[in-house]
């Protein structure tokens, strides 16, 4: 990868609500942004989805400009060759599917201008396996947001052994720059960062269901009622910092066999996410969380307007 001015202009690949979410980051940072979907039907919703998030922006006063403005930044393409027409930096954003994902990022090897940067959404893959062997692999890495990133300001970036640091540094820097909070993953583990920690807390989850030991419903308010409400602004170093007297040292020795012992008690049970303990889940989901799930994706988006705007005035 060539080195290159900041970076102006965006190309997003994939417009569903990851990639929608991503347009208003970068275009609310004063970016131009050019969003392509392989499948151009899905654009005019994914308009839809922009103009509503950047009301919402508005209206909890998150949103230092008209939405309008911000809007306009962003111009919707029929193809992929006027969408990567100049871009310094490309955000895939298509299905889990890593077949799919490798042939993408062949096309955009071939296709970007030799100084942007190639990055992908995936939740799950890493570089390697969409990107190894490609002639441009050194510009490739995961830029992995949680969603919606426009309301969510984290981002795990994790890179191949073959990516070039610079191609870390300039991502870093870009994510810095429209106002995310990133984290570099310096090798690639399955499931990186956030959720190499939110799957392990879900096997704990399911084997404490399977075992009869707690409902699911009491899963759900440990972690709501509990521990989300300080997970909000604080980790779990820093909790345990907090709650000892002579800080994180203090807490680890205090709680070490106990902490030992959970994760020994854990390794000895792996986690046999069979089809009846899915349907069993399931199940209980279906009966328990009854409202309709655009309604509850809907009240989602508000309570993290809310939450966003309560921290910031902290």
């Amino acid at each position: 990868m060539e080195s290159a001015a900041p970076i102006s202009r965006i190309a997003l690949v994939g417009a569903g609500l990851v990639g929608a979410s991503w347009a208003v980051v970068f275009a609310r940072s004063g970016l131009a942004v050019r969003v392509y979907d392989l499948e151009p039907a899905r654009l005019p919703q994914a308009r839809m989805q922009v103009s509503a998030s950047l009301d919402a922006l508005l209206e909890a006063a998150l949103l230092t400009e008209p939405a309008e403005i911000v809007a306009g930044r962003i111009t919707w393409c029929d193809n992929l060759e006027s969408a990567l027409e100049g871009a310094d930096y490309v955000q895939e954003s298509i299905a889990e599917d890593v077949a799919a994902k490798r042939e993408l990022f062949a096309r955009l090897d071939a296709m970007a201008t030799p100084q942007a940067v190639l990055a992908s959404s995936t939740s799950a893959f890493p570089t390697s396996a969409f990107a190894g062997g490609l002639a441009g692999e050194r510009r490739c890495l995961v830029v992995h947001p949680v969603n919606p990133p426009h309301l969510i300001p984290y981002v795990e970036l994790c890179g191949s052994a073959v990516t070039a640091p610079e191609t870390i540094d300039t991502a870093l820097r870009l994510m810095q720059r429209v106002g995310q909070s990133p984290v570099h993953v310096r090798e690639e583990v399955t499931g990186f960062l956030l959720n190499r920690l939110q799957w392990s807390l879900l096997a704990e989850a399911c084997r404490l269901v399977a075992a009869g030991v707690v409902s699911p419903d009491a899963v759900d308010r440990a972690l709501r009622d509990g521990l989300g409400r300080r997970w909000a602004f604080m980790g779990p170093f820093e909790v345990g910092d907090l709650n000892a007297p002579g800080g994180l040292g203090d807490y680890l020795r205090r709680f070490r066999p106990t902490i030992e012992a959970i994760d020994a008690a854990s390794a000895a049970q792996p986690l046999q996410l069979d089809e009846s303990l899915i349907a069993q889940l399931d199940a209980d989901a279906q009966q328990r969380l009854r409202s309709p799930r655009d309604v509850r994706i809907a009240a989602r988006e508000q309570r993290l307007l809310s939450l966003a705007k309560a921290l910031r005035d902290a």
